[in-house]
């Protein structure tokens, strides 16, 4: 048997059942049983495996959903770690990131406001309020980060984001077309949603970066904002951020 903890957040029994069918249903034809245990550190899905394939299983999830770290022991100096913006309303220095390290206490990640706005917005001295709504940082959005100093014994981690996420973002604004974050819904629910209103006149293509967060890539011309006042009541509990090139480059240059 193999047990996981799964680099996913979940809020509710509700979405831990819909973890439990998401994994089913994508290791559906392969030798194993997997199981929903429960929560770890109250946020983080345990998985057991059981089977033949128990370790296919484990390295397909290992790469597609990620899985905590659990100590920062497990943790190297230039490592690149998935995560989630966290505690986002309470700090102006600093971008907090949850990477899913619980044992023997929680550490979070930090990337100080300098390297996002040397990151991010060509070294201008913007807020972290105003990076946050030009790129549609909100709670619990996962965000890849590379560590660039590690005190263990300090339980500190402090990063930059990552290239990889650097790029995505670039080819967001180069591409002019807004895009809809949606954190809380399955994949599932957002195509039928889709389907019923009859909007994919106005989106491109839904692409899901975890079981409960998604993005809307808009066609050209589509408001971004005004999707959600189509789809957001009929979205139960959903949560919504927008990323808009336009509007970005004003932001960017009135600061």
């Amino acid at each position: 048997m193999v047990n996981l903890t799964l680099l996913t957040k979940v809020k509710s029994h509700r979405q831990l059942r819909q973890v439990d069918e998401s994994l089913k249903l994508t290791l559906r034809g392969l030798e194993v049983e997997s199981r929903i245990l429960g929560k770890v550190a109250g946020r983080w899905p345990q998985l057991a495996l059981k089977g033949v394939d128990e370790e296919v299983a484990a390295n397909y999830i290992l790469n597609e959903v990620g899985v905590c770290p659990a100590t920062i022991e497990n943790i190297g100096k230039s490592s690149t770690l998935k995560g989630f913006i966290t505690n986002l309303e309470n700090s102006t220095n600093e971008l907090t990131i949850d990477i899913g390290v619980f044992e023997p206490k929680v550490v979070n990640v930090t990337v100080p406001l300098r390297r996002l706005q040397v990151q991010l917005v060509g070294g201008r001295k913007v807020g972290l309020e105003i990076i946050a709504n030009i790129f549609g940082f909100c709670e619990d959005l996962p965000i890849n980060s590379k560590i660039v100093r590690l005190k263990k014994q300090e339980s500190y981690l402090e990063a930059e984001l990552a290239e990889k996420q650097i790029s995505d973002y670039y080819d967001w604004q180069e591409s002019l077309l807004d895009r809809l974050i949606i954190l809380g819904p399955t994949r599932l629910r957002i195509q039928k949603l889709l389907q019923k209103q009859n909007l994919h006149r106005d989106v491109i293509e839904l692409n899901s970066f975890g079981i409960f967060v998604h993005v809307l890539t808009c066609k050209f011309g589509t408001d971004a904002a005004g999707l959600i006042s189509k789809i957001g009541r009929r979205l139960e509990k959903a949560r919504f951020a927008v990323f808009s090139p336009k509007k970005n480059n004003l932001l960017i240059n009135e600061s």
